[in-house]
């Protein structure tokens, strides 16, 4: 291919197939989990702060840290595991500090529970 000139779309076929063959699924895991975790304390952060995210980004860690353990080096599975722990903290630590469940907002007066108004009060009479 002279050069300046883009890939035809069969190149960029070729080349996608060589990078695929290249690829491990567990370095996929590996980022993936990486991945997850930024974005389950992201999802802590004051400012973005989304806990049923958050408690997802957790169990879906906990879900694949188990399928990934041996194939990954044990220092790897290990720091995945803390992290883990350290997230589940964190989000414990979130859920101590979120307000309040708001409560039922106050329901408008029943019929019965209104005083009567006079016609004074409504601007009439005189």
């Amino acid at each position: 291919m002279a050069e300046g000139q883009k890939p035809s779309d069969e190149e960029l076929l070729r080349r996608m197939q060589e990078e695929l063959k290249k690829l491990q699924v567990s370095d996929f895991l590996v980022q993936t989990l990486y991945t997850v975790s930024s974005l389950g304390y992201h999802k802590l952060s004051p400012d973005a702060r989304d806990l049923p995210q958050a408690r997802l980004a957790i169990e879906a860690l906990r879900a694949l840290l188990p399928v990934l353990k041996d194939a990954v080096p044990e220092g790897v599975s290990r720091d995945f595991g803390q992290v883990t722990a350290n997230l589940q903290l964190a989000y414990a630590e979130a859920v101590r500090e979120a307000p309040p469940a708001a409560e039922e907002p106050e329901r408008p007066p029943e019929p019965e529970d209104l005083e009567p108004v006079d016609e004074e009060e409504l601007g009439g009479g005189g």
